[in-house]
């Protein structure tokens, strides 16, 4: 028999499956990880939160706190937060177990808000502050914020934050930054977490609210402004933010409202 040599077939090492389509696998297959991983890094971290006390939390971040106490009541804002640690000792004094002792700063800034930090300490901007327009509306903020202590939210976002970032870390290498797929993907994956804490602290606010002043007027005023001033694209970058739209939030806190019997008018008493 005479050999014949042929020249080696060009497909060999081709795939027989679409180039497009196999790319739509890779990035859908690196999604479904990214979630499953932020997934059981909530439940872990909840899990570990759960076995944390209060009382050791607040030991180990008092320094922090002392630190930023230091850093937001100057410059002509220690009266206005004296008034404000008063509004939330009020609060407070209406959730009888809570395990903290609650301390409240101002800290400058254009921007209105207000955050629960760990170990008890919530700090509040000033422009929130200029921007309210009664104490019952900074009732309900301030409220809001107890209610993050209550669930416990600050100290399980900070957990998520720190064993997320290690993971990346470890995957990707400390010397690259987080790649906007596996950031988009993680934030996707809390969203439906931290969009429910946020559900749970506002209901926990009302309901020092009217605990406070016997009715729930004015508590959702801080919403009303933000969505008189928000941009036609709002409620689509509410739904990739880990807060609800402000017009979900008002409707929400009526219904909660109502289906508790709340009473939604009432004299507004002027903030401190």
């Amino acid at each position: 028999m005479d050999f014949k040599p042929r020249a080696p077939r060009d497909d060999v090492n081709v795939s027989p499956t679409h180039p497009l389509k196999e790319a739509a696998q890779l990035v859908v297959g690196t999604c479904l990880l990214f979630a499953l991983a932020v997934g059981l890094i909530a439940s872990g971290v909840d899990l570990i939160v759960r076995l944390v006390p209060p009382s050791a939390e607040s030991r180990v971040f008092r320094s922090l706190g002392a630190e930023l106490m230091a850093r937001t009541t100057n410059d002509g804002l220690d009266e206005p937060a004296k008034r404000l640690q008063g509004l939330l000792d009020r609060l407070a004094s209406h959730w009888p177990d809570a395990p903290y002792q609650f301390r409240v700063g101002i800290t400058r800034s254009e921007d209105p808000n207000a955050v629960a930090l760990p170990g008890g300490l919530i700090l509040v901007t000033s422009a929130l502050l200029d921007q309210a327009e009664s104490e019952n509306e900074l009732a309900f903020v301030l409220g809001h914020e107890l209610g993050h202590f209550r669930g416990r939210h600050h100290l399980r976002r900070l957990g998520r934050s720190v064993v997320w970032g290690m993971v990346l870390a470890v995957a990707l290498g400390s010397t690259q930054t987080t790649p906007d797929l596996a950031t988009l993907s993680g934030g996707l994956a809390a969203r439906g977490f931290d969009r429910e804490h946020e559900r749970q602290a506002d209901r926990f606010g009302l309901e020092l609210v009217q605990a406070e002043y016997g009715h729930v007027a004015g508590a959702g005023r801080f919403f009303e402004r933000l969505e008189r001033e928000a941009s036609p694209g709002a409620n689509l970058t509410a739904y990739l933010s880990t807060h609800p739209s402000s017009r979900h939030r008002i409707e929400e806190l009526r219904a909660f409202a109502r289906e508790r019997g709340f009473a939604l008018d009432g004299e507004l008493t002027p903030k401190p």
